[in-house]
């Protein structure tokens, strides 16, 4: 009998625990998601994060929050309102208005990510907003009129504010298929445990569908060329990563388009299916609906939109209720990121803000 075997009536030997090394990544400068560990732990690694924000780029996992201070401005958030964030994402601006309503002011913030949601709220406690004074709740802002009555705020909120621009953790993590840098599953819902997916809604599409998709949503000049292309390859093979979509919106282009025409083509197409995807649109009409009866007298709202189809939702909303006597004032132009914080943060380069003042 081998000297290892357990002798008869004793108990199992157990083994000791094999010490396994954190995988390495290769070369100085990971490209993979996975493999930015020191971005991902931002509290371990507080240098390397400083390094990569110095730069000009977003950490892995994180998001860099835009116009902060202008939309502090707009909104004038002030101690003891109550402010409804329509869209937390990784917190910064939830953080900005709650730090302006203190002391006696209350924070409630949205958003339909179930993965991100509890990560921020763990995040934000830590730096100290108790429950006393924040909550959030998993859900669509579209939801935004019943989320604000079972808060209890009858008479509606003092503050509302929605950054409707895709959170940097979600666009950097291949996993959720928002990005065509890395391959990864043709997803791109928000609440990956509701609705279909990307590669699902493709599946379904006829030609002249995805066509009008693509213009409606993204504006797309090559819509009727990618469609055709698109719909021929998804007879031939289904479309489930982000690589292969990418790939075939190239070859839809003409021979005469250069490298960064077509990327931004495949960002428009990602745009194009992730609004459709997630209903973003309906969505964000719910919302504006609901504003008004949301808002106490003298309340006011605040959105950063990333792209036309929003904006000129959120403009036609603000200018209507505006000529109805919903509202007193509205933005008369948009604001946008200044130079410097564009050169620091590029993806607010195409963020718009607009405000309005609910009438007393």
């Amino acid at each position: 009998m081998s000297a290892e075997m357990d002798a008869p009536g004793q108990e199992p030997v157990s083994e000791a625990p094999v010490h396994r090394r954190r995988p390495r990544y290769r070369g100085k400068n990971p490209r993979r998601f996975e493999e930015k560990y020191k971005e991902l732990n931002a509290e371990r690694y507080p240098d390397e994060v400083a390094k990569v924000l110095a730069s000009g780029k977003t950490p892995a996992g994180q998001h860099v929050p835009i116009l902060v201070h202008e939309v502090i401005e707009c909104l004038r958030p002030r101690p003891g309102d109550r402010v409804v964030d329509c869209t937390l994402g990784y917190g910064g601006h939830s953080r900005a208005l709650w730090q302006a309503v203190q002391p006696g002011g209350h924070l409630l913030a949205l958003d339909a990510d179930p993965v991100e949601i509890e990560r921020t709220q763990a995040r934000l406690r830590a730096a100290g907003m108790g429950a006393d004074s924040f909550n959030t709740r998993r859900m669509n802002f579209a939801g935004l009129a019943r989320a604000v009555a079972e808060q209890g705020w009858a008479d509606g909120a003092d503050v509302i504010f929605a950054d409707l621009g895709l959170s940097s953790m979600q666009i950097d993590n291949p996993a959720r298929g928002f990005t065509f840098k890395q391959d990864g599953p043709l997803d791109m819902r928000m609440n990956p445990q509701r609705g279909v997916s990307a590669a699902q809604l493709l599946a379904t599409l006829s030609e002249a569908h995805l066509a009008a998709l693509l213009v409606d949503n993204a504006d797309e000049l090559h819509a009727k060329a990618i469609a055709a292309h698109l719909w021929r390859e998804q007879q031939r093979q289904p479309l489930t990563t982000t690589r292969q979509l990418a790939e075939c919106v190239k070859a839809a282009l003409p021979a005469r388009c250069k490298a960064e025409e077509a990327d931004g083509a495949v960002r428009r197409v990602f745009q194009a299916l992730r609004i459709a995807v997630n209903e973003e649109f309906g969505a964000l009409d719910t919302l504006l609906r609901a504003l008004p009866a949301c808002l106490r007298p003298g309340g006011r709202v605040a959105f950063l939109t990333f792209h036309s189809g929003e904006d000129r939702r959120v403009k036609k909303a603000f200018q209507e209720g505006a000529y109805a006597g919903i509202y007193s004032a509205v933005a008369r132009e948009v604001v946008r990121a200044s130079p410097e914080e564009q050169r620091a943060n590029p993806r607010s380069a195409p963020a718009k803000l607009r405000w309005a003042v609910r009438a007393e």
